[in-house]
């Protein structure tokens, strides 16, 4: 025997699809762990970490700078510096602006890759009261390693998800990479 029992309806309590809809919206929290930002923030850490490993293994790039990333003495913030800096040389606001930190901890990086050889602070040629920092030929051979070692990364994340995704990929971080004015 069944039996139906009607309960009366009070608009101070929520029902029962509102109480779980609710509960359901505090309780799901998998899509922190799986939205664009946290999987673009992801992908960059591990790009970063595999192209200073490959930096690392390099035979051209200096010995003391090749142990300096084994070593992980070098990591994805000195890669800012390799990132942004431009071949003719950047003021250091340029710089941090480009990397999307402060002046004071760009100039903290800047006098890390100083000390190791890779670049060196030196008077604007168009202001000379402007510092600017370039360079060193041995930072140049460690831009041509970054660049050997970011060529390789991509061509194995293009082996690991497909070249049809790697291009859609690529096309598509370009596209909103492009419209991002800081």
């Amino acid at each position: 025997m069944v039996f139906l029992v009607s309960l009366p309806y009070h608009k101070a309590m929520p029902s029962f699809a509102a109480h779980t809809a609710d509960h359901a919206d505090h309780a799901d929290h998998g899509w922190r762990l799986t939205h664009l930002g946290r999987l673009l923030g992801h992908s960059l850490r591990r790009f970063d970490a595999r192209v200073l490993q490959l930096m690392a293994s390099d035979p051209q790039v200096p010995l003391a700078l090749s142990n300096l990333a084994a070593r992980e003495q070098i990591g994805a913030a000195h890669i800012h510096i390799t990132r942004h800096l431009a071949v003719g040389g950047s003021r250091l606001s340029e710089l941090a602006r480009g990397a999307g930190m402060s002046k004071q901890a760009m100039g903290d990086l800047v006098d890390q890759c100083e000390a190791w050889g890779l670049v060196v602070r030196q008077s604007d040629p168009v202001d000379r009261r402007a510092r600017q920092i370039v360079f060193t030929p041995t930072g140049l051979l460690w831009l041509q390693a970054f660049h050997r070692a970011v060529t390789r990364a991509q061509s194995e994340f293009a082996q690991a998800v497909g070249p049809q995704v790697a291009t859609v990929v690529m096309l598509g971080l370009e596209a909103y990479a492009g419209a991002y004015e800081p």
